[in-house]
């Protein structure tokens, strides 16, 4: 018998090589056909896998995060199998779940996919789906597994071979269909019940550009054709609310080939927008006690070795330029060089807290597949801060960066988020992390401290953190439900010591600070991105590049118009005067669809008792009011950075 406990504390015995599945049927029938996967001592597990020691067991339906990815990877192997049975010989890559859906890349030799073949491809798994086929674990021995690859020429599946020993290697079978996977999987294909292929692309094998251009074909699937559907009604107007449409409609940004991939230019309306960001931030922080700085885009190769950047994130930053006998680097991080400015001048704990925020432009070399719009890019503008700090003062210091975001979540009318806080693997210190196991427990614990203390969501993510500490990441879901990573928030206890940071105490002492690196508002780029689709680029007044356009009858009330744009500019408002002699029902719908906030109608009428015939975007006409009164109204509304009602 085995001791099997339960998330609510409760624990059962059962007989050794019991099933999750089985467990859930012991407990009810109706459970039991909801169970996808299971969770058995915090690694997810097929539900038909058996258990041969005591465990701690909770079971995962399709409200759990886990459950998805597992019922998703579990469709790409469905697809796989749909694949292979249309398009004989294929070679498979890898097949992941992605945040929504899941995609497999493939070798087709000469045979290309085209967008006529989903239709069949979806017919053919909808088909395999109700043979009810299970999905059927089998460990196998390296020697066979590369015997079994190798009579089939499969040149893909023995290079990830390469890098498993004995008992690592698992195969999955499910219908006709057998792959190299370590799973998890769901039961059997008979929960896959609605199921739509959405896209084909090209992908480089291992994400290199020198080697073959594989075919990567995309799909998603649901336990029901309702959430299907209502994921493609999402889908429709995420398209219409894509960035990078927008972004090209309303003039906020543009690409170059001469410039290079991943390097906007931003347009004057995109310049208003990150200009209006920055005051806002700047305001923030200045009351928040934080000091500006500014810092070169480039720096030594020493100092980046002295903060471990080099070699720990060597792949993502642009090859050194050779000078005067030294390399440089473009800055990639704006942090070495913050610390450079702590170390300027002698501190003590007089000075402590002491934090410096700068916009500081970084970039990274995100390889070209991987680049997309503005949200990853390779020259970004970041909202970035560096707080250093004693123990004492970290949790206060911690919980106001926290409360930072929550003020920037009620102006930008955010109000789905959680934070992620993304811990170290004790497997890889001296790999991937700071060798310092005493260090990661104790400032990973002050970190989970002030999220529970502050009841602020959050959940823990293995094996994410920075190499030099613990870090919460921001995930934000947009107003049609799509979720972004907004910004970071991160605990350092390494580079102090490696750039030899200390603070004279109050005992006449000396000792290293904490630092936290924050970015609340993340990039310009990729937060502008987020607000173009949140918004549907109808952006709140404070924030609308243009924030009222005039628009005249005829030119008989230009002279008015042009008295009500002078008082206007004079209170700080963005306002432009439609000159052209065309009728005002055009004049509207195109100032309608230029996202423009306000429209005011002027003619014979208004002219005459000083007032505004106002149209308020999306809402139609709100009625007539008088000059001044309209001018402190909008005044406020900018003032206030109010968000749209």
């Amino acid at each position: 018998m085995i001791n099997i406990s339960f998330p609510d504390g409760a624990v059962k015995q059962y007989e050794n090589g019991i099933t999750a599945l089985e467990v859930a049927k012991s407990i009810s029938e109706g459970l039991a056909r909801k169970v996808l996967a299971a969770t058995i001592n915090g690694q997810v597990w097929d539900a038909k896998r058996p258990i041969y020691s005591d465990a701690s067991l909770k079971l995962l339906t399709w409200d759990d995060g886990d459950a998805k990815s597992t019922f998703w990877h579990s469709s790409a192997h469905l697809m796989a199998e749909a694949v292979e049975a249309l398009f004989p010989g294929v070679k498979f890559w890898v097949g992941p779940a992605i945040e929504k859906g899941f995609y497999y890349d493939m070798d087709l030799g000469d045979r290309k996919m085209t967008e006529e073949d989903l239709a069949a491809l979806e017919k053919k798994m909808q088909e395999l789906a109700k043979k009810n086929s299970d999905y059927i674990r089998k460990e196998i021995p390296k020697e066979q597994a590369i015997a079994y690859f190798s009579e089939k020429g499969d040149e893909y599946k023995l290079d990830l071979l390469q890098n498993l020993n004995d008992g690592e290697i698992t195969f999955y079978t499910q219908g006709d269909f057998t792959d190299l996977c370590r799973g998890p999987h769901i039961p059997n294909t008979s929960f896959i019940k609605a199921i739509k292929l959405t896209n084909i692309a090209g992908a480089y094998w291992k994400g290199d550009e020198k080697n073959k251009q594989l075919t990567r074909l995309y799909g998603i699937t649901f336990p029901n054709q309702k959430e299907l559907d209502e994921y493609l009604a999402m889908l429709e107007e995420a398209k219409k609310r894509d960035h990078r449409k927008l972004g090209k409609e309303l003039g906020i940004y543009t690409m170059d080939d001469d410039v290079g991939p991943g390097l906007p230019l931003w347009m004057p309306n995109g310049t208003i927008i990150i200009e209006e960001l920055e005051k806002l931030a700047k305001a923030t922080e200045e009351a928040a006690g934080y000091k500006r700085v500014v810092t070169p885009h480039i720096a030594k190769e020493s100092m980046y070795l002295t903060s471990g950047h080099l070699p720990y994130y060597a792949d993502s930053m642009f090859p050194p330029m050779e000078m005067d006998g030294e390399k440089y680097y473009l800055k990639a991080m704006n942090c070495p060089h913050h610390h450079k400015i702590f170390s300027a001048e002698p501190k003590s704990y007089r000075d402590m807290p002491y934090r410096i925020a700068e916009y500081g432009t970084c970039y990274r070399y995100e390889q070209s597949g991987e680049l997309f719009g503005l949200m990853r890019v390779r020259c970004l503008h970041m909202n970035d801060a560096h707080i250093y700090c004693t123990k004492e003062q970290f949790f206060q210091e911690f919980k106001a960066v926290n409360d930072m975001y929550l003020k920037y979540f009620k102006i930008f009318g955010i109000d789905k988020y959680v934070m992620r806080l993304s811990l170290h693997s004790p497997e890889k210190l001296g790999q991937k992390y700071v060798n310092e196991p005493a260090l990661w427990i104790e400032t990973e614990a002050m970190v989970r401290q002030v999220l529970i203390d502050t009841n602020t969501p959050f959940i823990e993510v293995p094996d994410e953190a920075a190499f030099y500490g613990p870090k919460i990441d921001v995930q934000i879901w947009s107003t049609i439900g799509r979720e972004f990573t907004l910004a970071t928030n991160q605990v350092d206890f390494n580079s102090g010591r490696k750039f030899k940071l200390e603070y004279t105490t109050q005992s006449n002492e000396t000792d290293i600070p904490l630092i936290i690196h924050r970015a609340p508002l993340g990039t310009h780029e990729r937060f502008i991105g987020f607000l173009l689709e949140h918004y549907a680029g109808k952006f709140p007044v404070w924030l609308s590049p243009l924030q009222v356009k005039i628009l005249p009858i005829s030119d008989k009330f230009l002279p008015y118009a042009s008295a009500v744009k002078q008082s206007l500019r004079n209170a700080g408002v963005r306002v432009e005067i439609d000159e052209r002699n065309e009728k005002i029902g055009k004049k509207i719908r195109e100032a309608e669809l230029g996202r423009v906030p306000y429209m005011l109608v002027l003619g014979e009428k208004e002219m005459n008792e000083n007032k505004l015939s106002v149209r308020r975007q999306g809402k139609g006409d709100i009625g007539s009011i008088e000059v001044d009164e309209f001018i402190s109204n909008i005044a406020t509304e900018i003032f206030e950075r109010k968000s749209i009602e």
